[in-house]
């Protein structure tokens, strides 16, 4: 039975992200982040239990995949959807307004077909052992998750203002779908010693958050995936060059 503790937890993983799924498409968008937050503590604790437990199997690495899509892919993309349904939700005259709007409301799903090309090279892709190429797509799903909990206790207006901008729900859409199947490096927090010089881009991106938080309050955290892709750009364009 202990070899299918990790598998149960990622059962919970998918079982919390279709609750995710649930409340964003019945207008709750707040709760389903709560949810996809449940789920990436379930996406560690699977992980976690597999290397403790030495219980890792090629099941469990495709159900973890499977897991991720619903949870970190589908999830988020039902936030997105449920935001721009919010800004939509006025009286469509014309028929043109509808059919653009009913186009605009569908581009919330190519983070789903992102997320699975992600995690679908994730699986086959020797060479993320230390780093990730592309945007994990937990990552993804945080920042999704970070606007509707901003809103819910009441943050920064200026960032809730733009959240609800279609102009930029869309561009925020085109741009993390690209990268989560970019070969772009992206940092990861598997480290082997604690110094500076061998963690420093990680140290920095620490930083960058307590300054975020003493000056934004919760609000921060959605600058929390923004700083990392930022911070991974300029570090692998410094270790490029």
């Amino acid at each position: 039975m202990i070899k299918h503790i990790p598998n149960i937890i990622t059962g919970l993983n998918i079982f919390s992200g279709c609750l995710a799924v649930v409340f964003a498409l019945y207008g709750l968008p707040a709760y389903a982040a709560m949810f996809i937050l449940l789920s990436a503590i379930f996406d560690f604790c699977d992980g976690f239990a597999a290397r403790v437990l030495n219980a890792y199997s090629n099941m469990g690495k495709e159900l973890d995949s499977l897991a991720d899509l619903i949870s970190f892919g589908f999830a988020p993309a039902a936030i997105a959807y449920n935001m721009l349904t919010d800004i939509y939700s006025v009286d469509i005259t014309g028929i043109l307004d509808f059919q653009v709007k009913s186009f605009i409301l569908l581009i919330p799903f190519i983070i789903v077909i992102a997320s699975a090309f992600r995690l679908a090279k994730f699986n086959i892709d020797t060479r993320q052992t230390v780093f990730f190429l592309g945007l994990p797509t937990p990552a993804n799903a945080l920042f999704w998750a970070s606007l509707p909990i901003v809103k819910l206790f009441n943050g920064n207006a200026v960032i809730n203002t733009i959240s609800e901008n279609p102009i930029f729900i869309i561009v925020a859409l085109v741009l993390f779908s690209i990268l989560l199947v970019s070969e772009i490096p992206m940092f990861s927090f598997k480290v082997k010693t604690l110094g500076f010089k061998e963690n420093a881009i990680r140290y920095i991106y620490l930083m960058a958050l307590v300054v975020s938080f003493i000056i934004f309050d919760l609000s921060a955290v959605v600058f929390v995936i923004p700083i990392y892709i930022v911070l991974s750009l300029l570090s692998a364009y410094i270790f490029r060059n």
